[in-house]
């Protein structure tokens, strides 16, 4: 009769050890669980919070975060910087805006996500050719194309505000997917925006990681130097990326002005750093080579939580500046452990 070998019992020092791997190794795991400590102590400072507006509140102020998002995890992941993106979306929004306004009043929506998309995807591919043709650094060639964009704005386009949007933008932006109403009869509706949110993941996560281009993205930000001499062509990761960029953010800035029923030239400016800084705690390393899309989401749904919801424990905007800083700090000191081990 043989012995049947038992296996040893997990001690909980190899228990913690086996979770700290995981956590270092998937930064998207560590952005989960910054989530759910802000959501705890949110909740237990004040159970209000526990409420569907509230969720549907923070999801509504995600989606043109996430859409610059995705876009700009795009980028990051072919190892360059783009902060051009607010601008491209406040030019494109506006101008199509104002385009509906004055001459085709009846524009369908589709019309107006196909104009955007074009319209974007064309000023992100010349940050693109400008990046790989100057040869210089991408953050700061987008700050000064930023700069040229949003003149051309001021100047040309108009700074008017436009408070009557055309009727398919303002149908947009009333529709919603689901309404909720509450036992005290307050009713809450989250927005069909958060549907293209949704589609736009998918298709950000499909071109990652199942397409050659999404393999490319990763192997340019890697080591630019070895994917060439692989036979990658750089120029088109490169413009690919940031026509990518360009295009979710002409879709946001038309997602924007539908669900605030406003077109302002001056919207989203100032709205970069706390992008990048979501896609930086979902994962993505600032050198390129490297992020995710549910780690990005993850870091949207972060930083639109405390941005939106610290109110509810009499946190003033200057402190949650501070906490937002200190997830960074440490999310890098996780991540770059993790990189070293």
């Amino acid at each position: 009769m043989t012995d049947i070998a038992s296996t040893p019992p997990i001690t909980d020092e190899a228990w913690h050890h086996r979770a700290w791997d995981r956590m270092v190794r998937r930064p998207e795991l560590f952005t989960l669980a910054l989530v759910i400590l802000t959501c705890v102590a949110v909740t237990v400072a004040n159970p209000d919070f526990l409420q569907v507006n509230n969720l549907f509140d923070v999801l509504r102020a995600s989606v043109v975060r996430g859409l610059f998002a995705m876009g700009v995890l795009v980028v990051l992941a072919a190892g360059g910087i783009d902060v051009s993106f607010t601008a491209i979306a406040a030019l494109i929004m506006y101008a199509l805006t104002m385009l509906a306004t004055n001459v085709f009043p009846g524009m369908p929506m589709t019309v107006f996500f196909v104009l955007a998309a074009a319209g974007g995807a064309v000023l992100g591919a010349a940050n693109g050719v400008l990046v790989h043709k100057l040869k210089a650094p991408s953050l700061i060639v987008t700050i000064g194309t930023q700069y040229i964009i949003r003149s051309f704005l001021l100047t040309f386009v108009g700074t008017a505000l436009f408070m009557n949007i055309p009727a398919a933008m303002d149908a947009f932006g009333r529709a919603s997917l689901y309404t909720h109403t509450a036992p005290g009869g307050g009713i809450s509706l989250l927005p069909a925006s958060v549907l293209v949110l949704f589609v736009a993941a998918i298709v950000t996560w499909f071109v990652l990681e199942r397409t050659l281009m999404g393999r490319a993205v990763f192997a340019v930000g890697g080591n630019a130097g070895i994917a060439e001499r692989l036979g990658i062509s750089l120029f088109r990761v490169r413009v690919f990326a940031f026509a990518y960029a360009g295009l979710l953010a002409g879709i946001a800035g038309v997602v924007h002005v539908a669900s605030n029923r406003l077109a302002n030239p001056f919207d989203l400016a100032g709205m970069e750093i706390d992008v990048i800084a979501a896609v930086v705690l979902g994962g993505a390393r600032i050198t390129g080579g490297s992020g995710s899309v549910v780690g990005t989401l993850l870091g949207v749904f972060l930083i639109t939580l405390v941005s939106n919801v610290l109110i509810f424990v009499g946190i003033p905007s200057t402190l949650q500046l501070a906490i937002v800083g200190g997830f960074i700090l440490l999310a890098g000191t996780i991540f770059a452990l993790g990189q070293r081990s």
